[in-house]
């Protein structure tokens, strides 16, 4: 089966190409530009390079969240459109998932999003077996310090907000260092972990697929707040 999985939750954006247990094609941006600008000339590009039409995809992938919410709808409605004609499977990762599967190795891997006012998006996973370890959450950095000392095997961070939890965690006794550029999200992990999804039967039309965005938007809080401070 050949599946098309691309990424937009964050600053980067990626596409990659999985037939089976080979990977066809890989490419990550992270030039600055918008999404809207890049992704689709990177999906169209992925595909040529594999001689391949969407007709060829059996399931498409795509990370639904937790991220940028402009990020997020951007990949959906590309992945509905490429795959609504022919009623393709399509499978919404979650995007710290997708951090997980894109590592190997032993030891555990917490995937964290910065979620801005010193909060991430974060879950944690076994990174041999990617077993999850906690549900993806938003929480203050200093949130993850029970997970963080309590974990047993050696410890790394990967996402747009690894640098916040090393800044905290760093001194930690397990914690290891990771890369920068290994830190980034690899659409090869939203690939993995959309198969998984295919294989449990998770897979779903491309009407169903949804964004999670995990917590109210900005404008979404600011009007909350609004509204208590009336009553």
């Amino acid at each position: 089966m050949n599946i098309l999985a691309l990424d937009t939750a964050g600053k980067t954006a990626a596409v990659a190409v999985l037939r089976d247990d080979t990977l066809l094609y890989e490419t990550v941006s992270n030039t600055g530009l918008t999404h809207s600008e890049t992704l689709l000339p990177m999906a169209d590009a992925a595909l040529k390079a594999c001689g391949l039409t969407c007709a060829d995809i059996g399931l498409y992938a795509v990370t639904a969240g937790p991220g940028s919410f402009t990020g997020l709808r951007i990949g959906l409605a590309a992945v509905k459109g490429m795959a609504l004609p022919r009623q393709t499977p399509c499978a919404g990762v979650s995007t710290l998932a997708a951090l997980a599967y894109g590592m190997a190795g032993a030891g555990t891997v917490v995937g964290a999003l910065d979620a801005r006012r010193g909060q991430v998006y974060w879950a944690g996973f076994d990174l041999e077996t990617h077993e999850r370890l906690t549900p993806d959450d938003a929480a203050p950095v200093e949130a993850l310090e029970k997970f963080v000392s309590g974990c047993k095997k050696p410890l790394f961070f990967v996402g747009d907000g690894a640098l916040l939890c090393y800044n905290r965690y760093s001194e930690v006794p397990g914690v290891l260092p990771c890369p920068q550029p290994l830190r980034v999200l690899r659409a090869a992990g939203v690939a993995l972990a959309a198969r998984q999804l295919w294989q449990d039967g998770r897979a779903v039309p491309p009407a169903a697929l949804l964004p999670d965005y995990h917590r109210l938007s900005q404008a979404e809080r600011d009007r909350l707040a609004r509204e208590q401070a009336l009553h």
